[in-house]
This record gives structure tokens, sequence and C-alpha cells, in this order.
């Protein structure tokens, strides 16, 4: 387990905040002090945890994992979507709360096309209305086969600040870190609706950023 690299000055200024408190804790002799700094870290740490280790949960270039760790908040179809050069697009949604790793992954080996960057508001991220009227950043992503993708990143009412350091032509491997959303937040996954073969979870499932397949396509 590790910290990640995208939250490097907040938990810097976290790790020196508390070892300050704890040191003046400890030099006046008022322990709880020194505890409390202690517990504050690990709680405010714990939103830039890095998790190791990570495999897909299946060999299947046909299969999209996760970009993101939290809870599956809905299934849906859309008539158009930028994503996908404005044909059909089926989206899986996934709410991130504050206990869950906030860093995002690539859901296939994937080119990038860009982004699009939309400024808007800050509404809690478990109103409906937010995937739609929030900030967000939309990365447009084409696979080998030529399969158009996309990750949408959402701001929420605490997570104020989407972290997407990428630009077009970069490549990245399954599962690959590419950013993060501080503080809970929404991900979306989109892919072309006449392209699913298999949806492969459901409204209220719990999934795993890089591990759980959300979708099976027609083509790799």
């Amino acid at each position: 387990m590790l910290l990640t690299r995208y939250g490097f000055r907040e938990w810097m200024i976290i790790t020196l905040a508390a070892a300050a408190a704890a040191a003046a804790g400890v030099f006046f002799g008022w322990w709880w002090i020194a505890i409390a700094a202690l517990v504050v870290w690990l709680a405010l740490a714990s939103f830039f945890r890095d998790p190791l280790g990570r495999r897909p949960a299946t060999a299947d270039s046909r299969d999209l994992v996760s970009p993101a760790d939290g809870l599956v908040s809905a299934v849906l179809e859309v008539p158009e979507h930028v994503a996908t050069d404005g044909a059909p697009a089926t989206i899986v949604r996934i709410y991130l709360s504050v206990f869950d790793v906030h860093v995002n992954r690539m859901p296939a080996e994937v080119e990038v096309l860009g982004t699009i960057h939309t400024p808007g508001k800050y509404l809690d991220v478990r109103i409906e209305e937010s995937a739609k009227v929030n900030e967000s950043m939309v990365t447009r992503l084409r696979t080998a086969g030529g399969l158009l993708l996309g990750v949408k990143q959402i701001s929420g009412k605490v997570a104020r600040h989407i972290v997407c350091p990428i630009q077009a032509g970069q490549r990245f491997a399954r599962g690959e870190r590419f950013g993060m959303i501080k503080f809970g937040s929404t991900t979306e996954l989109i892919v072309p609706t006449a392209e699913v073969e298999n949806i492969c979870v459901a409204k209220g499932d719990r999934v795993t950023g890089g591990v759980t397949v959300l979708l099976r396509t027609k083509r790799a």
C-alpha cells in the first residue's frame, strides 16, 4: 500500500502538520494530542492510498475493468455521448465514498484521443442530477481494435479537484493509473451500446478499480 503521487501536496502537508502536533504533544506531555494527531493523519492520508498488486479478473481483452473503486450507482443507456462520437452509449456509473480508493484506472489497453473538461456545479454526488450538472472531465479513448470508450470523472460536494494529467496520443495498459478525484466523487465508464455484448454488474454491486469486469464488448 502506497500513497498516490497525485495527492503528494496534500498528504505531505497532512504529514508535516500531524508530525508537528504529535511532537508538541510529546514535548509537553499531552499524549492525547499526539494520539489525536496520529488518528487524524490516518483518516486524511487514507484518501490518497494506492493499493499495489491489482490484476484484472480476466485476461480477455474484450472485458472492460472498472476505472474506480466504489459502488455501482447506475447502469443506463443514453441516445448519444461525446465519448462515442455521438452514438448511443451504455454508462456504468460508480459512486466513490470518502472511504474508497480515489485513484482512477484505465478500463482497457487504450490510446488517449483527448480530454474534455466541463465546468459545473458541486452537488452531492448521491444526487442523480450531479452526474449531469457537476464539473467533469471526459477522457476519450480508443482500443487497438478501434473501439471508442470514455471515462468520465465527476466532482462532488467535497471533491472539487479532478486530476487527469494525460494528453492525446498517450497509451495505457488495462488497469494502469491515470488520475484521481480528491475526496469522494463519481466515475463513469462509457461504451457504445452497439458494441456491448454483456453487462457484468448491476446497481448496488461493489467494484474494484482495475480488477472488476464491468462489461464485455463484442470486439477487443
